[in-house]
């Protein structure tokens, strides 16, 4: 099919069908979603969701406690937002049912760059996925129930046609009631037309944003007299008035009232009797007009702690159901949330060197983390990522400790995401001759980012300090073993090696025998052995050898029992890894000449330096990254 040929079809698909009142009612008695209400068809657009058990999975039953979580399709790529969306999805599921949050205004509320915005445009899109039935020619879109009285005929309706009488509730709109008279009563003049809510045609959605003090008035959202008609009709005729505000254009669909609480309070009081008695007054001398949408409502935390302290909108809190969506605060989804901006730019194709987009993710999310009492905000923060820190940080706490200390805000404030992609796109931008990302650069440009950007002495401090205490030296840590490992060929093979030896002059020790190597037939005593032993634990600093020894030799023989009786891998036990990471890494001079760019001695000098390079590129550096980045760790090792 064509491009030509998909547009064509996507836009008879939407064309309005016509009907007679009759065939509308024949075809509620069949199928209940052409009378249902705007929660209602949100719920189908968003769909069901994926169960997951969280116990199956190590990293997720850590995060969320082995409770069974919902994961919804409609939000796939909206990471780290878990608890935000199962809310707004049990507002429209309660709203469905005919709660009281059918009555409620539905306010996500978060600070700046935390995702409020992508999160209306979704629901306004899902918006878009299940028609509606109106009446014919209806400025407001009302549904075609308006028509008969919920007193008088809806017994009749759900004994004939199934309609539940809940369904029949909405007052007829002031143009309805003038059509009505016109047809002398006969409501089977009326068409009913079948709609797609429609962002583009403002039809079943619509867009409120505050004006300012003086130049704002209710008609943003009711509507107001069109002068040009005045000439035809009365004042207080409905063909004279002008159905433009926004709870016109969404009534059975959805309204977004943007920054809501920075319009003044006189301009939100139709929002009150739209939302509780699904109806509200126009400018004129007319009926009453139907309301029976959505009203989704977005803000930052300051100007909602500003309206929630003034006692004169009490009225206006209890009808408000609010959801937070804080910032991400797990590196794995924020890394997640980069990637996805990445793929919707040009820079989607740009070399990004390892441990670049991790390493901001950590420090956007630093910022936002509560700094915890008697612990580590870094270890803070991999457990709050799903990581298992038992054996590294004694100190750590449980997720549930540390979430219950830092209150219920956290997340509420920090680095948004917004800035983050902004120093993304300098790191990419920094090199005047090639668009790529390194750590190195990083570090560079999110140190200049901050000291422009006039933060609080103390903000600042901490922010630098995240910097110098964490993010760097880990880096150089981490290049070190890229590094390394590049140099190392068969890197993998010689850590397993070293491990396996580790393992069995351990296990030999603890049980206080003699060990003949049976490659070269060479005898170790109990005293060999603790050399052999101390040769890799001493430049660890490991401060407890005997314990270390009994718990590395208990862990492997656990494993063995669910390997076949083979050895785990040598990075399976992460005390261990470290030690024996030390152990390789240890000399550094070795790596000088085949990792240096300058001029080589020899040719097997520089054959070996080309290898070097070809497999940093194979681990996803560019040519002129591991010149750079070689440099930047060998400097930062001779300054250490």
């Amino acid at each position: 099919m064509s491009i030509f040929d998909h547009v064509q079809n996507r836009f008879s698909r939407v064309q309005q069908e016509e009907m007679s009142l009759q065939e509308y009612l024949e075809l509620c008695r069949e199928d209940p979603m052409a009378y249902a209400s705007a929660a209602e068809r949100m719920l189908k657009a968003i769909g069901e969701p994926e169960v997951i058990d969280t116990a199956k999975d190590p990293r997720l039953s850590r995060i969320f406690s082995n409770k069974v979580i919902r994961r919804y399709p409609a939000f796939a790529e909206f990471y780290g937002m878990e608890e935000a969306i199962e809310q707004i999805v049990a507002y429209f599921r309660h709203a469905a049912q005919g709660l009281e949050e059918r009555k409620q205004i539905l306010y996500l509320l978060g600070p700046v760059g935390g995702g409020k915005s992508s999160l209306a445009e979704r629901l306004k899109l899902l918006m878009e996925r299940i028609p509606f039935y109106a009446i014919k020619g209806s400025p407001v879109y009302e549904s075609p129930l308006g028509l008969f009285s919920p007193e008088e005929d809806g017994e009749l309706l759900e004994k004939e046609y199934g309609i539940p009488r809940r369904y029949v509730k909405s007052v007829m709109s002031p143009w309805a009631a003038k059509r009505l008279k016109e047809y002398g009563g006969d409501i089977s003049q009326f068409k009913v037309v079948r709609l797609y809510p429609s962002r583009l045609n403002q039809i079943a959605i619509s867009k409120t944003e505050p004006g300012d003090e003086n130049n704002q008035d209710i008609s943003s959202l009711v509507g107001k007299v069109d002068i040009r008609q005045l000439e035809l009709y009365s004042q207080d005729d409905p063909d004279a008035y002008s159905f433009s505000g926004g709870l016109c254009k969404a009534n059975q669909g959805l309204m977004e009232f943007i920054e809501m609480f920075k319009a003044p309070i006189k301009v939100l009081h139709p929002l009150l009797t739209a939302t509780q008695e699904g109806n509200y007054n126009p400018t004129e001398g007319m009926g009453a007009i139907p309301f029976d949408g959505i009203v989704l409502a977005h803000s930052n935390e300051s100007e909602w702690q500003a309206f929630r302290n003034n006692r004169n909108n009490e009225a206006f809190l209890d009808r408000v159901y609010i959801v937070k969506v804080p910032y991400c605060l797990r590196v794995t989804e924020e890394i997640n949330i980069y990637k996805k901006l990445l793929e919707h730019s040009s820079l989607d194709q740009a070399p990004c060197a390892p441990d670049t987009l991790r390493m901001l993710a950590q420090f956007s999310v630093l910022s936002r983390l509560k700094e915890p009492e008697n612990s580590s905000i870094y270890s803070k923060m991999r457990v709050y990522d799903g990581e298992n820190l038992k054996d590294t940080d004694p100190k750590a706490k449980s997720i549930q400790e540390y979430r219950d200390s830092a209150g219920v805000d956290e997340g509420m404030d920090g680095l948004s995401t917004r800035f983050a992609f902004k120093i993304l796109s300098k790191v990419f931008n920094f090199d005047n001759h090639e668009i790529a990302a390194n750590p190195v650069h990083l570090l560079y440009v999110l140190e200049q980012r901050l000291e422009q950007e006039h933060l609080p002495k103390e903000t600042f401090e901490r922010y630098l300090r995240y910097i110098k205490e964490f993010m760097a030296p880990r880096y150089v840590d981490f290049i070190g073993k890229e590094i390394q490992t590049a140099y190392l060929e068969s890197y993998s093979e010689y850590g397993q090696n070293i491990f396996d030896r580790y393992v069995t002059y351990a296990d030999f020790w603890i049980q206080d025998q003699e060990y003949r190597d049976p490659e070269t037939g060479e005898l170790f005593n109990r005293q060999a052995l603790n050399e052999e032993l101390e040769k890799i634990e001493k430049p660890a600093g490991i401060s407890n050898p005997k314990d270390f020894r009994h718990e590395v030799v208990n862990f492997v023989l656990r494993a063995r029992a669910q390997n076949n009786g083979m050895n785990p891998s040598w990075q399976s036990y992460e005390k261990l890894r470290g030690v024996i990471e030390h152990k390789m890494f240890a000399n550094t001079e070795e790596l000088l000449p085949v990792i240096s760019f300058n001029a080589k001695a020899s040719t097997a000098d520089q054959k070996k330096h080309e290898d070097f390079v070809a497999r940093m590129k194979d681990r996803g550096y560019t040519e002129k990254q591991v010149r750079l980045l070689s440099e930047w760790y060998l400097r930062v090792r001779k300054s250490q």
